[in-house]
């Protein structure tokens, strides 16, 4: 499997989480940069690393808390994204990694 980190480290805003997500995973120029775009571009091997449409691809996300708490609709949205994307795309996995900034040890996530 093809394992590919998206660090929300910093980002404050959609267009901060369009870039990380664009920059991880190599999009074209094209990407939209909206989240039917990302929707779009998550679920389209084509544009994929090398080798991940054989082998499956997961998406780790790091560092998201202080986004999801800075924006709560936005993070909603994204979530419901990804969710999508996994659902429509058998070789794709989002993981929401726990820890990094923000992290408070015994504190679960509504996720």
């Amino acid at each position: 499997m093809t394992r590919i980190a998206v660090d929300l480290d910093e980002v404050s805003d959609k267009a901060g989480l369009m870039d990380r997500v664009a920059d991880a995973l190599a999009l074209p120029d094209w990407f939209g940069r909206n989240w039917d775009a990302l929707a779009d571009s998550l679920c389209d091997h084509t544009v994929w690393p090398e080798g991940a449409p054989e082998e499956g691809l997961e998406i780790v996300v790091r560092n998201w808390r202080p986004y999801a708490k800075g924006r709560p609709d936005e993070w909603e949205t994204a979530v419901e994204v990804f969710d999508a994307a996994v659902d429509r795309t058998p070789t794709l996995s989002v993981v929401l990694a726990l820890g990094g900034a923000g992290h408070q040890p015994g504190h679960q996530s509504g996720l």
